[in-house]
């Protein structure tokens, strides 16, 4: 059992429900982590091939409550300790968003403490810093997930720029198409990237999409079409299909972050989001940032997708500067750039 914490801590949970996961965590000012729990509604999902938004936002009203006091038990905190609220407030399900933030800000003003919405990918943003072996600012950020595919400049916490983004499918979700077409079970990105490793590499080149062209934009609709076609001319050789996809995939990221990091002339890349756990990915990145001789930092595994603890960290650095949702106001945003975030 963790010790409790000091009265001059600042104690902050931290609730994510902005898709289809449940998650809750608890930051100490002065102790970092206490703990964090999760629960994924994959199964749920499962026998609809892709997330059902609302049977997502029905789930989340039943988990969020248990879920919490499990946390705080966990933790070793009483409910009246906590010191602050924070919650996904966007992008994601606005459904979803509501049953967080809903909770959260009644929850705090019941408490009398302040509650705040924060940003999903701020949140995968920061992420890496839970770990021991923090990254130091400034650095590119490489945020790769199921809804989203952006590279990010970043000076500090807010001081965001974004170098590129995906102009139609995500990474994440080109994975999860991908995956689909081949008849892959749900979610399709760990079972492509499975499947991938008995695929014989060479056997087939697909494109890297839009590295011929100047800028850090992404595209990877025309990837995923380019599989389909090759399936339907090949159907027997699935493996070798997915270890092509995932090998053009992952060398155009590498591609993008490599003129990032030259561009901006910083020495740290931060990579973070559903996909950042994916092996493949990690070894291309690893051995350019080796060529480059720069560092690369990745969120441990439990962190890279949807989690409590990267939320309860974002609300961590902002709570106490005295950002909070005015009279506790329930706003989500299901489409928020990163870059609208205030600096602190």
């Amino acid at each position: 059992m963790k010790p409790s914490v000091s009265k001059k801590s600042f104690i902050t949970l931290g609730i994510e429900s902005s898709c289809d996961e449940t998650g809750i965590g608890l930051y100490s000012s002065d102790q970092g982590l206490l703990t964090h729990k999760l629960f994924s509604q994959v199964d749920l999902h499962a026998e609809y091939g892709g997330v059902v938004p609302e049977l997502a936002s029905r789930d989340h009203i039943q988990r969020v409550l248990p879920l919490i006091r499990e946390t705080l038990d966990a933790g070793n905190i009483e409910l009246e300790k906590l010191t602050g609220i924070a919650h996904t407030a966007g992008p994601g399900l606005s459904g979803a968003l509501l049953v967080g933030g809903s909770i959260a800000q009644s929850l705090a003003w019941g408490l009398g403490i302040p509650a705040l919405g924060v940003h999903h990918m701020e949140g995968h943003l920061l992420a890496p810093l839970l770990d021991s072996s923090q990254p130091k600012f400034p650095f590119v950020a490489l945020l790769v997930s199921g809804g989203h595919t952006l590279l990010v400049e970043v000076d500090g916490i807010g001081e965001y720029k974004i170098l590129g983004q995906s102009l139609d499918d995500a990474v994440g979700e080109a994975f999860d198409k991908t995956a689909k077409i081949l008849g892959l079970g749900y979610p399709g990105g760990p079972a492509l990237a499975l499947l991938a490793t008995k695929g014989v590499e060479g056997r087939f080149d697909f494109p890297r999409p839009m590295i011929d062209r100047p800028g850090l934009d992404f595209s990877f609709s025309g990837l995923k079409t380019f599989a389909r076609n090759t399936f339907i001319k090949f159907p027997k050789e699935k493996a070798s299909i997915a270890k092509a996809f995932e090998v053009a995939a992952t060398e155009t990221l590498m591609i993008k972050c490599r003129r990032a990091i030259e561009q901006t002339g910083f020495s740290t890349l931060v990579v973070a989001g559903g996909v950042s756990a994916n092996l493949a990915l990690r070894q291309t990145l690893n051995d350019m940032a080796k060529k480059l001789n720069i560092e690369v930092h990745y969120p441990v595994p439990e962190f890279c997708t949807d989690n409590g603890a990267m939320i309860a960290l974002a609300g961590h650095y902002r709570l106490p500067s005295g950002q909070r949702n005015d009279h506790y106001e329930i706003l989500v945003k299901p489409r928020w750039n990163l870059e609208e975030l205030e600096a602190i």
